[in-house]
């Protein structure tokens, strides 16, 4: 599959598609036996914790099992390509992540799926902040301080990532970008090898999801500058925003969404909206994701669309300024 170029109206065409099939399948209807929720990382983690917390909620509500299903793998891509292949039914869905859906069409040559023709947005369930930090050494208090540092020596230090086309890259070179530095990129299998390195001094910088983050950063081990996200973060409120610290228009998170199968008929898809939208309204839900570094998120289907489609020309731009070779 080729690169795509995807427009805002991209996915709401889409949308229109499965409205289309609307009276195919009562939602009084469904489920009538499990549902599977793809998860496109391996059990154990932030994403996957999340995900069985939702499944929780559709359980409660549909008197149904909504089992969840580790695929992980390539980037997300093995777990997406599961659910291109399933019927448009609703009993096969996939947590979807602002990579999934918004980085890897302009960063991979090809694609086991197209983001926009092969799944019906569901509703959006949550976001995860980053943070841009550094080896507790690098002569810098503030990110003022540091952009000033850096433009000291152009090129000569090094920022890890989680891999190339990762939002941890993406994010970054969106801050270089707007910032006007110039650094060395050292990809990793992963963040937590990659924090490992800034850690112990072998990478100056990351910008790293906050979960595995916020400890180090408590304990001293590496120094942080400031958040991704528009805004302050409830756990971490002493650390600005890089928009509020010199760079006013930069803003980046990375999401997860529930998607299923383009065709799925709208009575399905609006009911578990509204099974998730209840779900995720709940203050001990709301408590559990926190837990997990996550800020829960609720969303129609034509608002997911839009979202999708907006980072979707964001993100190809940035990975077309920071000349990221499609692999």
């Amino acid at each position: 599959m080729m690169r795509m170029r995807v427009g805002v109206g991209g996915f709401a065409l889409a949308l229109g598609a499965v409205a289309f099939l609307v009276a195919r399948a009562p939602a009084q209807d469904y489920p009538q036996r499990a549902v599977t929720i793809i998860v496109p990382y391996p059990p154990g983690g932030a994403t996957d914790l999340m995900t069985r917390i939702l499944a929780e909620g559709l359980r409660e509500r549909f008197k149904q099992s909504f089992v969840v299903e580790n695929r992980p793998g390539a980037g997300t891509l093995i777990g997406a390509a599961t659910l291109a292949k399933s019927a448009p039914d609703g009993y096969t869905l996939l947590l979807a992540t602002s990579a999934t859906l918004a980085i890897s069409p302009y960063v991979f040559k090809s694609i086991p799926y197209d983001p926009v023709k092969d799944f019906a947005p569901v509703a959006l369930v949550g976001t995860t902040d980053f943070v841009l930090v550094s080896h507790p050494s690098i002569p810098a208090t503030t990110l003022s301080e540091l952009i000033a540092f850096l433009k000291d020596k152009p090129g000569a230090m090094s920022y890890a990532t989680a891999g190339i086309g990762t939002p941890h890259h993406l994010f970054m070179e969106l801050f270089l970008k707007m910032a006007g530095l110039k650094l060395q990129h050292i990809p990793y299998r992963g963040s937590p090898a990659a924090l490992t390195d800034v850690m112990s001094g072998q990478v100056a910088f990351m910008m790293c999801d906050f979960t595995p983050a916020l400890p180090m950063i408590q304990e001293g081990k590496v120094k942080a500058f400031a958040v991704a996200a528009p805004a302050r973060v409830a756990f971490a409120p002493d650390i600005p925003t890089i928009a509020e610290s010199g760079l006013p228009s930069y803003a980046a998170t990375g999401w997860f969404a529930i998607m299923a199968r383009a065709g799925t008929p709208r009575p399905i898809i609006d009911a578990l909206n509204d099974a998730l939208t209840a779900h995720l309204k709940r203050p001990e839900v709301r408590e559990r994701l926190a837990r997990l570094g996550m800020r829960p998120l609720t969303s129609t289907p034509e608002e997911l669309a839009r979202h999708a489609a907006a980072e979707m020309v964001k993100w190809g731009q940035v990975a077309r300024d920071a000349g990221i070779s499609p692999e």
